[in-house]
């Protein structure tokens, strides 16, 4: 399939494995024919050519289930399109629990598969020997049954996906590898090779477990490192047939598939093996395997041969060590790098890279075609990932525990444990003396809750009411009825200044921005479809210069946001996060313990809601913003780095409760504040949100989306975000539960937390815009009651913000 390398391209794919292939073939079919993949070796030589095939098509979100579906709809297809077979077969899946906590986990996802409209039953033992007769029941409690899993062939994908795009157009050149790629004012040009250069508008970094390497050629992040990967094809064993479901037991960490009358048997133990680190990769490695290891392998073939006893007496045809890449996340990589212009990434696929690669493919030629996502690709995007994500010495001791998570059990609230602690807030110190329970988000070491002095700290994961919960409880009755401090130091911060700040931010923002010095607005960020990409608050420093706050997992994302916004218009944008400490100083007592600090009047009448100003605070000058994310009368302090530890002391000292994210989280849901991520998205707008006063229409100005927010606003919303507030107060809601209307599926909760004041969970949903019914949501195959509540279930009126 090699051809001659032109010397230029409008597009260049580097990596030539079931990735590269994919993004090429969707790239041709929307007319982009003027194409060069390269590849280093042969096709499918570097991790695609040992994977294990399966293609399980139920996610843990409805996007990428819907990537999945779309890549087993594709395999079965494209044999008819390019002639080349792709092995796929629809034989099912079952999985099996050996614990009640796993059943519950199996009982979520057949209640998440209701939701996307995916076929899945849930089954006993029997029913799973039947489907499966070689299996051993005896330890287990239930499975389920997903009849359109089914398996592919990762080379014959591969080289049919590359057929296809050869064959409209496109110049596959194997045998050549990328030895630099150039980039002129921030916009990639080209890349050089050992067999030439090629001039080219748009590079696709699909090199698999080279692609920080390649990244780095470009001055590109990219998050990954490799880790050996383990499993044996066996011997025939009677019973195994073609049509064999795959079988997954994660309780024992182990998968299993037909593989010529014998079995595929592979796994993800607790600790992986870190391979070489991403800048030491050897070269050539092509279709290469690592050495053999029967030693680490030993925890997957106890527990297979647990599982499948005749393979206590099955002979082993070949063990198979191969290397692929994993993300410090578990999360795969697509976009555009928000370095360098027209650099766009497609990698990472932590073990899923063939279930993933039609979708990723198709999602990741339509961003570069479209020049943004077309669908909500938020949990992949490249740009939630920061510079110091980069260190491969960090990412060699992330993976070895990543890898392990294929088949963990996945907690609520699960925090990872490896290459911690990482950044740190400067009241760190304090808060861990204090009892402080951490969690991370963005590498932050987060307070999550305090422990009191006579408990462990110790948390421990589970289904239904955790230990913490009484901590927590303390700290949302403490901010409802005294007042409370709370480190919000992760928030992401973007100093915005130069002479037409304004006129960008009235652009990008759905509320009016052009307010008085001195003046916050809470906003969103829309893309042109009228979706979220950010919902932020912005205050005016100067006539010139503006603060943008977001949460600390998209200072990245929101960054290259606006500055790919910014044309020619004269505008910086600065990430001072690590700048400023954050700390909120919330409820009913809030202003009479800071009126103790300061000599600034902090009457109502004085320091309305929203306004935003410098002031001292002992010795320390902060800025202070009126506002709230847990709906009581409160402050943001913004406090200079160098005098962080000391303010905090102060504000302990006066009196305040510590309290965590935990508690935060509970009581922004019991108001119905809105996070974005998890109830704004890409894929919804403002309408659906409920979020229209925060969008401008009243006035002629214009902004990004306007357009598709006016015409959500005039048919009437397809779904509306309600809160719903549980009638067990013995139920622990989550986030994921799929909720029901007269029986019927109708939507699922986007977050959940116990809510102290009202005594019971409550949550936020998506569901249809009708009015009665009966409501229920399945936790964990439970179906509880719950009210339904459009205005928050909390203080509706806002009273409490504004004493």
């Amino acid at each position: 399939m090699s051809s001659a390398l032109p010397s230029r391209a409008r597009v260049v794919v580097i990596g030539g494995g079931v990735i590269g292939a994919s993004v090429a073939y969707h790239l041709t079919k929307l007319g982009w024919t003027d194409l060069v993949l390269v590849e280093q070796g042969r096709l499918s030589s570097g991790t695609t050519w040992h994977a294990a095939g399966l293609v399980g098509q139920l996610r843990s979100t409805e996007s990428g289930t819907r990537l999945v579906q779309y890549s087993a709809r594709l395999y079965s297809e494209l044999e008819q399109e390019t002639g080349l077979g792709t092995g796929f077969k629809r034989c099912g899946g079952v999985t099996v629990a050996r614990t009640p906590d796993r059943m519950v986990q199996l009982e979520r996802t057949a209640a998440s598969a209701a939701a996307y409209d995916l076929e899945c039953e849930l089954i006993s033992p029997q029913r799973a020997k039947e489907l499966y007769p070689i299996l051993a029941t005896e330890d287990l409690v239930g499975a389920i049954w997903l009849p359109g899993d089914g398996t592919a062939n990762p080379t014959d994908v591969t080289n049919s996906l590359a057929k296809g795009a050869r064959d409209r157009g496109a110049t596959i050149a194997q045998g050549v590898r990328v030895i630099g790629v150039d980039v002129r004012d921030g916009v990639v040009t080209g890349v050089r090779t050992d067999a030439g250069d090629i001039e080219a508008e748009i590079v696709v970094n699909c090199a698999g477990q080279w692609a920080k390497a390649v990244g780095a050629l470009a001055g590109v992040n990219v998050p990954l490192h490799s880790a050996e990967h383990f499993y044996v094809v066996t011997e025939a064993i009677e019973g195994v047939h073609r049509m064999l479901p795959i079988l997954r037991d994660p309780d024992g960490y182990t998968y299993f598939k037909e593989e010529v009358g014998g079995l595929v048997v592979g796994g993800f133990e607790p600790e992986a093996k870190p391979w070489v680190a991403p800048d030491r990769l050897p070269y050539p490695f092509e279709f290469q395997l690592l050495d053999e290891d029967w030693e680490h392998f030993g925890i997957l073939m106890d527990n297979a041969q647990h599982r499948i006893p005749a393979l206590h007496e099955t002979g082993i045809k070949k063990f198979y060590n191969g290397p692929e890449s994993f993300t410090p996340d578990n999360q795969f990589i697509l976009g555009e790098a928000p370095e360098v212009r027209n650099f766009f990434v497609g990698a990472g696929f932590n073990s899923v890279g063939i279930a993933s690669a039609g979708g990723a493919g198709r999602a990741l030629a339509e961003w570069i075609v479209s020049g943004e996502p077309t669908s909500d690709l938020s949990s992949v995007d490249i740009r939630r990932f920061a510079p110091f994500h980069g260190n491969n010495q960090w990412l060699h001791d992330r993976v070895a525990e990543i890898l392990g998570l294929h088949y963990e059990v996945p907690w609520p609230n699960r925090e990872l444990t490896s290459a911690r602690p990482f950044r740190r807030s400067p009241a760190y110190h304090l808060q861990a003396a204090a009892g402080a329970v951490f969690g991370s988000k963005m590498g932050w070491e987060r307070v999550n809750v305090f422990a009191p002095a006579n408990a462990n700290g110790q948390v421990e994961y589970t289904w239904g009411k955790p230990g913490w919960l009484e901590w927590s409880a303390a700290e949302q009755r403490a901010t409802r009825e005294s007042v409370a401090v709370f480190d919000q130091t992760s928030f992401g911060k973007l100093l915005i200044a130069g002479r037409d700040a304004e006129d960008l931010l009235q652009w990008l923002c759905t509320a009016d921005v052009a307010v008085e010095t001195g003046r916050a607005v809470y906003t969103g960020m829309l893309n042109a479809r009228g979706g979220y990409e950010s919902d932020v608050t912005v205050t005016r420093l100067a006539r010139d210069e503006y603060l943008l706050v977001t949460s600390s997992g998209s200072v990245q994302r929101d960054r290259d946001w606006i500055r790919r916004h910014i044309g020619d218009r004269h505008v910086t944008v600065a990430d001072v996060t690590s700048a400023y400490a954050v700390y909120g100083v919330m409820g009913p007592d809030s202003r009479a313990l800071l009126q103790a600090l300061t000599r600034a009047d902090l009457s109502d009448a004085a320091f309305p809601f929203a306004a935003s100003r410098e002031l001292d605070l002992g010795h320390a000058t902060v800025r202070a913003t009126r506002i709230t994310y847990v709906g009581e009368l409160g402050w943001e302090l913004y406090v200079p780095s160098e005098f962080a530890a000391g303010v905090y002391e102060r504000l302990v000292e006066a009196g305040a409760t510590q309290a965590g994210y935990y508690t935060i989280n509970s009581l922004r849901l019991e108001k119905g504040y809105r996070a974005w991520g998890s109830d704004l998205r890409p894929d919804t707008n403002p309408a659906e949100a409920g979020l229209l006063f925060a969008c401008k229409l009243g006035s002629g100005i214009p902004f990004l989306g306007r357009e598709a927010v006016e015409r959500a606003k005039a048919d009437g919303p397809r779904q509306r975000l309600v809160s719903l507030v549980a009638g067990d107060p013995d139920v622990m809601m989550w986030g994921g539960e799929l909720v029901l209307c007269d029986g019927a599926p109708a939507g699922q909760v986007t977050s959940a937390a116990w809510g102290e004041t009202l005594g019971a969970c409550v949550a936020l949903a998506y569901v249809p815009p009708r009015d009665g019914g009966a409501w229920q949501v399945n936790v964990g195959g439970t179906l509880v009651p719950v009210a339904v509540h459009r205005r928050p279930p909390f203080d509706p009126a806002g009273e409490r913000v504004r004493r």
